[in-house]
C-alpha cells in the first residue's frame, strides 16, 4: 500500500462541480489501494476577496497585531475547501475526514503572512489513514507556538502539501494544477513551448525562484531538503483516467541528472514581472556599505534579488537591487528615512518598468559561451540590460519591461527550445 499526498490548487477548487471530479479522482486513486492526503487550495479568488475586504479597514501603520489577523482572515478560505472536499468524498461513499493546520498540528514560526513549517505532528493523519480514510488537510496555514494561527504567503499551500509527504514519508507528492506540467518557457509567451517530462530539481528550484509560477519556491526546497518526489499534472483531464497513465503523466522532477538531461545546455527560460527596481545613488564608496543598505531592508523581511553596485567615481557609488513590486513603496520609504541621512547618500530612485529574465539549465556546467550567447540574442534585438546574475545553472538579466517578450521569444528560439528532444 502506498501512500500519496495531492495537492488542488484554487483553480481546481473553483466550484463545486470541480470539487466533486476532484472528489472522484481522489476516491479512484484510494480505491486502487493507496492511502490518501489531499491539500486542497481556497477556491480561486476567495483569498484576494478576503484580502480586499481587511485593505478597506487596514490601519494607517500596519502592525504586529493587524498581521496576525490578516492570518486569522486569511486562513479561512482554505478551512472551506476542505470541508466542502470531505464533504464531496462522503459523497462518492469514500470515509473522509478535514483538518485545519492547528488541528494537525502543523508547527511554524511566528512570521505571520510569511510564516515557516518548524514540525508537523502526523499521529492524527497516520491512525485516520490506518482507518481507512482520506484525509484532508488544509494548505497555506499553521500554528506558531502561541497558539496563533500563521500563514506561510502566496502559494503556501504547495509548501504544505510537500512538507506533509516529507514528515510523512509519502511515495510521491502530486501536484495538479491549471497546466499539464512544467514547459520551457510560458505558452502563452510563446506558443511554441514544450512540456518537459523530466526537470532537475536543481533547475526547478532556479526555475521558481526566478519568476515560473508552477511551483512555489519554497515548496520545491522542501522538496530538495528531504527528497520528496514531485510531480506537476493537470486536475483537468477527465478524472477516470487510467490511473497507470496518470500516474506517469506531467513533468516529473527528479533528483537525478541522467545523460539526456545533461544534453540540454539550456532546459527553460524563466521570466518575472513583479519585480522592481531600487537604486541608492551617490553612496560614499567604503566597507560595509552594502550591509549597511541592505541590513535594515533584511530586518523590515524584505527580500532582495539581484544586487549591483558600481565602480567607484570620486569617493561615491551608486548601489542598485531589485524587490518583488508589493514591497517597492515601503523599500523607498524605509531607504529615504533611515538609510540615506545616515549614509549621507544622495538621492534614492525607483524604477517599476524593469523585469528579469532568466535562462536555466544544468548543462550550463560543461558549457562555454552560454552567457555570451544570450547577451548576443538581446543585443541583436536591441535590447538593453541593465543588471545581470549568473550562477551554475542560470544566467539572469534585467532588462526593461516592454521588451520582455520579445526576449523570451528570441531566447527561447536561439536556444533551440522550440525543437523536439530526442
Amino acid at each position: 500500500m502506498a501512500l500519496f499526498v495531492h495537492k488542488y490548487g484554487g483553480t481546481s477548487m473553483g466550484s463545486t462541480e470541480r470539487i466533486r471530479n476532484v472528489a472522484k479522482r481522489v476516491a479512484k486513486w484510494a480505491r486502487a489501494g493507496h492511502q490518501m492526503v489531499v491539500v486542497p487550495s481556497a477556491m480561486s479568488g476567495e483569498t484576494n476577496r478576503l484580502l480586499a475586504l481587511a485593505k478597506e479597514l487596514t490601519p494607517s501603520h500596519a502592525t504586529t497585531a493587524y498581521f496576525r489577523e490578516l492570518d486569522m482572515l486569511a486562513a479561512t478560505g482554505e478551512q472551506a475547501s476542505s470541508a466542502l472536499l470531505a464533504i464531496a468524498l462522503q459523497a462518492e461513499g469514500m470515509p473522509a475526514v478535514s483538518y485545519t493546520g492547528w488541528q494537525v498540528p502543523v508547527r511554524t514560526d511566528s512570521s505571520y503572512t510569511k510564516a515557516r513549517i518548524e514540525s508537523i505532528d502526523d499521529k492524527r493523519v497516520r491512525a485516520d489513514l490506518d482507518a481507512g480514510k482520506v484525509v484532508i488537510i488544509t494548505g497555506f496555514q499553521g500554528i506558531d507556538e502561541g497558539g496563533n494561527i500563521t500563514t506561510l504567503g502566496r502559494g503556501g499551500s504547495d509548501t504544505s502539501a510537500v512538507a506533509v509527504a516529507a514528515a510523512m514519508k509519502a511515495n510521491e507528492c502530486l501536484i495538479y494544477t491549471d497546466v499539464d506540467g512544467v514547459y520551457t518557457t510560458d505558452p502563452r509567451v510563446v506558443p511554441q513551448a514544450r512540456r518537459l517530462k523530466t526537470v532537475s530539481f536543481e533547475e526547478m528550484l532556479e526555475m521558481a525562484s526566478l519568476g515560473s509560477k508552477v511551483l512555489q519556491i519554497r515548496s520545491v526546497e522542501f522538496a530538495g531538503k528531504y527528497k520528496v518526489p514531485l510531480r506537476v499534472l493537470s486536475s483537468f483531464t477527465p478524472w477516470d483516467i487510467d490511473i497507470n497513465e496518470e500516474a506517469k503523466s506531467g513533468t516529473l522532477i527528479t533528483f537525478e541528472e541522467d545523460e539526456q538531461m545533461e544534453q540540454a545546455v539550456v532546459s527553460g527560460i524563466a521570466f518575472n514581472r513583479d519585480e522592481t527596481k531600487i537604486s541608492v545613488l551617490g553612496v560614499p564608496d567604503k566597507p560595509g556599505i552594502a550591509y549597511q543598505i541592505l541590513g535594515p531592508v533584511a530586518d523590515a523581511n524584505i527580500e532582495v534579488d539581484v544586487i549591483i553596485q558600481n565602480i567607484s567615481k570620486d569617493g561615491r557609488t551608486d548601489f542598485s537591487f531589485t524587490v518583488n513590486h508589493n514591497d517597492h513603496a515601503r523599500t523607498l520609504e524605509l531607504l529615504r528615512e533611515k538609510v540615506v541621512p545616515a549614509l549621507g547618500a544622495q538621492e534614492v530612485v525607483g524604477d517599476t518598468a524593469i523585469s528579469k529574465v532568466s535562462i536555466v539549465g544544468i548543462g550550463m556546467r560543461s558549457h562555454v559561451g552560454v552567457a555570451a550567447k544570450m547577451f548576443r540574442v538581446l543585443s541583436e534585438e536591441g535590447i538593453n540590460i541593465q543588471m545581470i546574475s549568473t550562477s551554475e545553472i542560470k544566467t539572469s538579466v534585467v532588462i526593461e519591461d516592454k521588451y520582455l517578450e520579445l526576449a523570451v521569444r528570441a531566447l527561447h528560439k536561439a536556444f533551440d527550445l522550440d525543437q523536439p528532444t530526442a
